[in-house]
């Protein structure tokens, strides 16, 4: 974070002395050094004459940078820099570094045959370098003369083994201290049993800014809260990174900790969950990464983590919340489950303003992030909608926009090479009359006839390998059922399906009662095997038309609407040349589709959203007599 207050050093060195002298304990321990500098409340030295700095720089045949050059007329080295440098260099002390340290010769051993200009950089700072570090912890710092901006200033490179990571690099010498100073405060912000209370005019400052921070976020005024939340948290004030880890999580940041707030037992129903669900998305982490991050936690807590960890993975954890937003969320839960995800949505959000936080270091409810219907509503975008949106007893209007639509109209978003899931081939059956619930009966026989719980497409393909047997004739489809307008429901299979035109039967007529059913399988700019497009239309159980395009004809059947007809879409023998025809008929096909029926395909929760699955009857004839076919077991065990 840039500072953007004024910068001089005196008050800036001074304050940082009597900050650190306070933070010591009275028990008399202390090295003579810091004794003195502790009575004196000053950790620097005398200033260094012009004279003394003008000598150095003759001995070292360049001009310092003005921020050193600076800071020497005001301390000839300092004591303390940050928890690793015990002693900073000054006019007797400042020297080039030579790689005396080795540095140099360590990162070289890295480089490859072609180096990037950072990993050069790293092995060249330690031979040029200005050395300031006298004493320390394993950690060096170098003034780069070779890295200079406009204004003279040389960067600052810092480097210590325990860090496990390249050279830091700090645009000048006073941003370098001012980091110094921020780590000095990270350091002494949680003190031990036995030391003074850290608290001074800085952390005042901060604290009264994190708590103003807190009514900001609640009020819709994020961006302006995290700023401040940052700042607070670069100097370690206690709740600054938990309460900005909230709204971090919320523009689609993961792996954070919340600090000691999600182990904190009044707010654990709430940060716990997307704690717990960030881990279990990465398979292979060991739960030990988890213990980790309940240290400190009570035994209930924990025993709370690990109940939720088993109902995440298992796709069964249920975000709950107290009051109108809580019933609230519960019909936006039924909502997603059928894939209307905007609807969900929109009632997630009108609720808000009712929300009421579980304490005072509560910004947004964020359990639900974790629910396994609820949670892939969230995008950046409905992220800054939802912090943007004033709750917790707080007054205002939203700062944003929130009709945020993720679904576009219609069934033509499949035929968008950009859209996700990239569905070069597809097919779907669109059922009107009939409840989501329901198709299974209508589309499936024996055991398929069954809703499987809500999953992603990916899930629920990788379950339905195992163990089960696949033939030529066999073409049984794993389908996502939902809501596809008033009255239609849909089950939609986008696993890439190829039609085979000779077996090919349409499950139209046998999916539809009193209403229509519509059978509308595409593949026009399949790159596996040639283009094809199908449509049928049934109603009361027989077929009322369709057609099929495939091997460069058109096979029709039944008086077909004017506005379906294919030789609309279809005007030549050859079909649409290239990826680019390809694409513009496929899209007037389905947008043709779409209105004559007045259906849509939810795109977000088809292709990020979890929803209910069945596998279909085969949508092949049975082989008939002299007709040989292969068949195909898959066996193995859980990931």
């Amino acid at each position: 974070m840039t500072d953007a207050t004024p910068f001089t050093w005196g008050p800036f060195l001074r304050g940082w002395s009597g900050e650190w002298s306070d933070s010591l304990s009275d028990d008399g321990t202390h090295a003579r050094e810091d004794e003195t500098a502790r009575r004196d409340r000053w950790l620097g030295f005398p200033a260094a004459a012009e004279g003394r700095i003008a000598a150095l720089e003759e001995r070292l045949g360049r001009r310092l940078p003005p921020s050193y050059r600076e800071f020497l007329a005001v301390s000839d080295g300092w004591r303390h820099a940050g928890g690793f440098v015990t002693l900073l260099a000054g006019t007797s002390e400042a020297r080039w570094h030579n790689d005396a340290s080795g540095l140099s010769a360590m990162f070289e051993e890295f480089l490859d045959g072609d180096p990037t200009p950072e990993e050069l950089r790293d092995v060249g700072i330690w031979r040029r370098g200005l050395q300031l570090d006298v004493e320390s912890d394993a950690t060096y710092v170098v003034l780069d003369p070779e890295d200079v901006d406009e204004g003279g200033e040389w960067a600052v490179y810092t480097w210590a083994s325990w860090r496990a990571e390249s050279p830091r690099r700090f645009p000048d010498f006073a941003t370098f201290m001012r980091e110094m100073h921020r780590e000095f405060h990270r350091l002494r912000a949680r003190t031990p049993g036995g030391e003074p209370e850290f608290v001074n005019a800085t952390t005042r400052r901060l604290d009264a800014r994190v708590a103003e921070a807190r009514l900001l976020a609640l009020g819709g005024d994020w961006e302006e809260a995290e700023r401040a939340l940052d700042g607070a948290s670069e100097y370690g004030r206690p709740r600054a990174a938990g309460l900005g880890d909230q709204i971090r999580r919320l523009l689609g940041r993961t792996d954070l900790s919340y600090e000691d707030l999600a182990t904190d037992p009044r707010y654990a129903p709430e940060l716990l969950p997307p704690l717990v669900a960030d881990h279990a998305a990465h398979r292979h982490r060991d739960d030990s990464t988890l213990k980790y991050r309940l240290r400190g936690a009570t035994e209930d807590v924990v025993t709370l983590a690990h109940t939720l960890l088993e109902q995440v993975r298992s796709g069964t954890y249920g975000y709950t919340a107290a009051g109108p937003f809580g019933e609230a969320v519960d019909r936006a839960r039924e909502s997603a489950r059928w894939g209307d995800t905007d609807g969900a949505w929109r009632t997630m959000l009108d609720a808000l303003p009712l929300w009421q936080p579980l304490g005072p270091d509560h910004l947004a409810p964020l359990g639900w992030v974790a629910d396994p219907l609820l949670g892939p509503l969230l995008t950046p975008e409905r992220g800054r909608v939802l912090l943007s949106t004033p709750r917790g007893g707080q007054p205002g209007e939203p700062r944003s926009d929130g009709a945020d639509h993720s679904d576009p109209e219609g069934l033509s978003w499949l035929a968008d090479p950009a859209a996700p899931g990239d569905h070069t081939s597809y097919r779907f059956v669109l059922v009107e009359g009939v409840e989501p619930q329901d198709l299974p009966g209508r589309l499936a026989d024996g055991e398929g006839a069954a809703l499987d719980g809500p999953m992603t497409l990916h899930e629920a393909h990788s379950r339905s390998l195992r163990g089960r047997e696949f033939s030529a004739f066999d073409d049984r489809a794993l389908v996502a059922v939902g809501r596809a307008g008033a009255r239609w429901s849909f089950a939609f299979d986008g696993s890439r399906p190829r039609l085979a035109p000779r077996l090919f039967v349409s499950p139209a007529a046998a999916a539809c009662a009193d209403g229509r059913a519509v059978v509308v399988w595409g593949g026009l700019r399949g790159g596996h095997g040639d283009p094809f497009f199908h449509l049928s239309v049934a109603r009361g159980g027989a077929e009322l038309y369709a057609f099929t395009y495939a091997d460069g004809e058109v096979r029709r059947t039944g008086q077909i609407p004017p506005d379906l007809d294919p030789g609309r879409f279809f005007t030549s023998r050859e079909g649409p040349v290239g990826t680019a025809e390809a694409i513009g008929t496929e899209r007037a096909l389905l947008e043709a589709v779409a209105d004559e029926f007045g259906v849509h395909l939810p795109r977000h929760a088809i292709t990020r959203g979890r929803l209910h699955t069945c596998t279909t009857r085969s949508w092949t004839r049975p082989p008939q007599d002299a007709e040989t076919f292969t068949v195909t077991r898959f066996e193995w065990g859980p990931n």
